[in-house]
């Protein structure tokens, strides 16, 4: 019971760790796709994570993943590390990062039913009711932003691909955690997603050449923090809960996104933006809270225990 109680603990740490740098991520995205188009900004952010991922294997001495793991891998890589982060840059230059972190948050929602469809998830009713208030609150902050006329029909359409791509990945990646460490999916889904973005690779030379250094240093800390480090962070907390779970963790986002767009950029919150940000984060609390007999823990993978549980 104790080390389940520790497994929890880390796997919710890790879970934090993604949730506040996946929100900075909508913040350096909105300011570097100033200079860097979507693609360009893409691939470079991609290439950062893979330098980092890859040397960070190197001084642990990570081998290849299993042959099962590669589907889940792959899949996850094209949709999420790939499709993912280019649809999303595109409609974060039409509407502001607040709103973009919003709809792209009815992912959790696709998650949960994906993941009770696919992979057999529970749907206990604490974690519904959870979901339930956070997406009320999700519709509030984006129903005020966009009356403010932050919010463009193209922009909204995009970050609902990115939502539906969003949460293929999470489903697909899921299954490929039991035969691998979470570093190593992390690693080859973000090469994988490299891969599918090099034909931009012309255009991010061209605009490295004249984009501030500013926004080269977002996008690279893109690659490095909200990539490679929240990506290994999520993986390893993926693996010790179920999909449902994590995506309404992600809940958190939009609210800390609002908060983060208010400081580094400018965009002001209103008091129904304030409103439903609170009620995002009152939904994860609740989602996220232990009934009164606790569930039973989820096992950790025994293919590579002691490799998956170090990679955070």
């Amino acid at each position: 019971m104790h080390l389940s109680r520790r497994t929890e603990l880390l796997a919710a740490g890790a879970a934090t760790v993604t949730v506040v740098l996946w929100a900075s991520a909508f913040v350096s995205i909105r300011s570097a796709g100033s200079s860097y188009s979507p693609g360009a900004l893409a691939l470079g952010r991609l290439l950062s994570g893979v330098l980092a991922l890859v040397a960070i294997c190197l001084v642990r001495r990570e081998g290849l993943p299993l042959r099962s793991a590669w589907r889940g891998i792959a899949i996850s890589g094209v949709l999420w590390f790939g499709f993912y982060m280019v649809v999303l840059n595109w409609g974060e230059q039409q509407v502001d990062a607040g709103t973009a972190a919003l709809v792209v948050n009815i992912g959790p929602l696709l998650i949960a039913l994906l993941g009770a469809r696919l992979l057999g998830d529970a749907m206990p009713p604490r974690l519904l009711a959870g979901m339930a208030v956070s997406f009320a609150g999700a519709v509030t902050v984006g129903l005020s932003m966009s009356g403010e006329g932050g919010a463009s029909v193209l922009g909204v359409v995009l970050c609902l691909l990115a939502a539906v791509a969003y949460a293929g990945g999470v489903v697909a990646q899921k299954p490929a955690l039991g035969s691998a460490s979470a570093l190593q999916v992390t690693t080859y889904g973000c090469l994988v997603g490299a891969v599918c973005c090099l034909p931009f690779a012309g255009q991010l030379v061209s605009e490295a050449a004249d984009a501030p250094v500013s926004a080269t240093l977002n996008m690279v800390y893109l690659g490095v923090f909200p990539t490679a480090l929240a990506f290994t962070t999520w993986a390893y907390a993926l693996a010790r809960t179920t999909a449902s779970r994590m995506g309404a963790t992600t809940y958190a986002v939009p609210a800390l996104v609002v908060l983060m767009s208010w400081l580094a950029l400018g965009e002001v919150p209103g008091l129904f933006t304030l409103a439903g940000g609170a009620l995002c984060l009152a939904g994860v609390a609740v989602s996220r809270s232990r009934t009164l007999q606790a569930a039973a823990p989820v096992a950790v993978p025994e293919a590579q225990p002691e490799r998956a549980s170090d990679s955070a």
